[in-house]
């Protein structure tokens, strides 16, 4: 599924704490019809069955409570994709990846095996921090193999793990730096891997138990240095596992270029024949530290983005060659966006915020929503087959349709609408936090059930407010866009 990963550590963002998000890409000509679910451990199944590779795989008897983001219609299989469990561990699969040849021909991918619409469903229930999840989804890989190369984030109070597949079986994972941030496009990203770590300490690195073996039997190893992988704290993985095709050049590198020119504008010349990386650059750093403390408001920024203030810009007035030639961040079918938000300074019941955005992201609004709950707002949970105003994924759908064809027209209506919901959702959010708060100091502790009716009772107040006020932004939008019609005419009849 083509999508765009951005992961931050706790020490590169504004409150301390883990951010993960990721936009969900339908694939081009399709839309996918999102909801946004909790899955209870009675809803959980047993066995687990996929649809597209029919694999069936016996789950663990004690699941989890967890939010997930998974497709409205189950005929292409759960596709559950984000999502925080009740252990306030959050997960996030998957970006799609390119490899080379050479790797897929050494460990060919399985037909039979795991895939995308299968991952989160088989290990976000089980799993009780980020590295948990690596272990487990890793464990996983090696028994049934997979059918894709993908990335996979795993996120907890205090660390982020990135994971990606290596072929059929194997795979490796790198910890985001605490004072870091990472971008990720559809494109096999870690750029250096410390394997003596990785088969030591695993501080920092884990990996398939036989990689250095798998990389020297199959002459995987593309540095002129003799070295023994197995020994190489600086190993190549882009050359070795990665691909460098002109396809990536136009779909994937751009993607990664903008968001680190966004978040490090001061860091090197991005623009020009003699930038220091260009969209094009095939070294792009995986991860940088940032050049202020990033929020959410970047977050979705940066993951809306059509190249704005470039000559890429669809929507500018740069030269008409240069326009729309990089696939955009912010596209038309983007299905989803979510920010998992996990807040060190609150106790663990209302730790964990998902914040949700439907639809293509130039036009909508993201919003948080408490995930220690067992039921999501209607607005969000109930998307179905047939478009309606009533649901918050239609709503964004429909917007976004009608904004694009008359960008300039509907743009300020859009950024006031984004601005006035956000501002919004903070200020609930922090009366909703301090309510919570001023009962337990005095005293006050509710059991799970009370706490879990409260916040969905915080939940809903922000999906009504969402409602409202997208309702508003459908209205103008419909407005500016029918008085554009072609067949529109000055003269008034009396």
């Amino acid at each position: 599924m083509p999508c765009t990963t951005l992961l931050a550590g706790k020490k590169a963002t504004y409150d301390g704490s883990t951010l993960m998000a990721r936009n969900e890409d339908s694939p081009d000509g399709k839309f996918t019809a999102k909801k946004f679910i909790v899955v209870n451990p009675s809803d959980q199944p047993k066995v687990y069955r996929s649809v597209i590779s029919k694999a069936e795989i016996p789950l663990p008897e004690d699941p989890m409570r967890y939010t997930a983001v998974p497709n409205a219609l189950p005929d292409q299989g759960i596709w559950g994709e984000a999502g925080i469990n009740e252990c306030n561990v959050a997960m996030s699969e998957t970006e799609t990846l390119t490899s080379n040849p050479r790797v897929l021909g050494a460990d060919p991918l399985v037909k039979e095996g795991i895939g995308e619409e299968d991952m989160l469903t088989i290990v976000l229930p089980y799993i009780r921090s980020a590295r948990e999840g690596i272990l487990r989804l890793g464990s996983l890989l090696e028994q049934y193999g997979t059918y894709e190369i993908n990335g996979i984030g795993f996120q907890d109070l205090e660390e982020i793990w990135w994971m990606e597949t290596i072929g059929g079986y194997h795979w490796i994972a790198r910890r985001v730096p605490d004072d870091a941030y990472v971008v990720m496009p559809n494109q096999q990203g870690i750029d250096r891997f410390d394997f003596k770590d990785a088969f030591g300490e695993q501080k920092d690195y884990m990996c398939s138990a036989d990689m250095a073996s798998f990389i020297t039997q199959h002459h995987l190893d593309l540095s002129c240095d003799g070295s023994d992988p197995a020994e190489n704290a600086h190993f190549d993985v882009r050359a070795a596992f990665g691909s460098h095709s002109d396809s990536d050049h136009v779909y994937n590198t751009p993607r990664a270029w903008f968001m680190l020119r966004y978040l490090n504008p001061h860091a090197c010349s991005w623009d020009g024949p003699d930038a220091g990386y260009g969209p094009e650059a095939d070294d792009l750093p995986w991860c940088m530290v940032p050049e202020h403390k990033l929020t959410i408001e970047d977050f979705k920024y940066v993951l809306s983005s059509h190249y704005q203030g470039t000559k890429y810009d669809p929507y500018g007035t740069g030269e008409p060659s240069a326009k729309g030639k990089y696939r955009v961040i912010g596209i038309n079918r983007n299905n989803f966006l979510s920010v998992t938000q996990i807040r060190p300074y609150l106790p663990e019941e209302i730790r964990s915020i998902q914040w949700v955005a439907m639809g293509s992201n130039a036009f909508n609004t993201i919003l948080p929503f408490y995930t220690n709950v067992t039921v999501t707002p209607e607005y969000l949970s109930g998307t179905a087959a047939v478009p309606t105003t009533e649901n918050f994924y239609w709503a964004n759908r429909i917007i976004g349709a009608l904004a694009d064809a008359h960008y300039k027209e509907c743009l300020n209506p859009v950024e006031r609408y984004q601005i006035r919901t956000v501002s919004k959702a903070y200020q609930m959010l922090e009366e909703s936090d301090r309510r919570h708060l001023a009962g337990r100091d005095a005293g006050d502790l509710p059991d799970d059930a009370a706490i879990h009716s409260c916040l969905q009772e915080c939940n809903a107040r922000m999906a009504d407010m969402a409602k409202e006020e997208t309702d508003s932004l459908l209205d103008k939008v419909l407005y500016a866009s029918s008085l554009k019609m072609k067949n529109a005419f000055s003269r008034s009849d009396h």
